[in-house]
């Protein structure tokens, strides 16, 4: 699914930036899907329908944003066997998507700390960037996650 090598906790610092390898472009298609299936507002239905909408515009679903940067993540951050999100504590949509915009990631470690009660496991806590191809922040959102410690239970030394 990726290239990237898998991550364990130990490979994660404070103050480390990981950047998207791609980036992956919305199309006026996708957009339309997305909100069909899950998020049917007028701005998200194409051209007619969004100029009736409260933004007037044509774009993705902050959702539709959300599920390409879960993507985006899981290929820069690839945690050996999975990691598991601890929810996410701040999200902001800070600019519409438009059909045709390329998104990637720029996810910057905040801060690592080894779990209290789990010692094969470590949080690590980070500020995540969505950003199109003219470099402007489209999402941003600050998460913890759980990741497993090299040699932990189950896990190869």
């Amino acid at each position: 699914m990726t290239d990237r090598p898998l991550l364990w906790f130990e490979d994660i610092a404070a103050g480390q930036v990981l950047r998207s390898a791609r980036a992956i472009t919305v199309s006026g298609a996708d957009i339309i899907a997305f909100a069909r299936q899950f998020d049917p507002q007028p701005a998200h239905l194409g051209e007619a329908e969004a100029k009736t909408s409260l933004l007037g515009v044509f774009c993705a679903s902050g959702w539709h944003t959300g599920s390409v940067t879960m993507r985006l993540i899981f290929e820069t951050l690839h945690v050996a066997r999975g990691g598991m999100g601890a929810g996410i504590e701040q999200l902001r949509w800070l600019r519409p998507v438009l059909a045709g915009d390329s998104l990637r990631v720029e996810i910057s470690v905040l801060a690592t700390r080894a779990s209290r009660s789990r010692p094969d496991r470590g949080l690590v806590t980070y500020e995540c960037v969505t950003l199109n191809q003219r470099d402007e922040p489209v999402q941003q959102f600050t998460t913890t996650i759980l990741m497993p410690c090299r040699g932990g239970e189950g896990t190869p030394a």
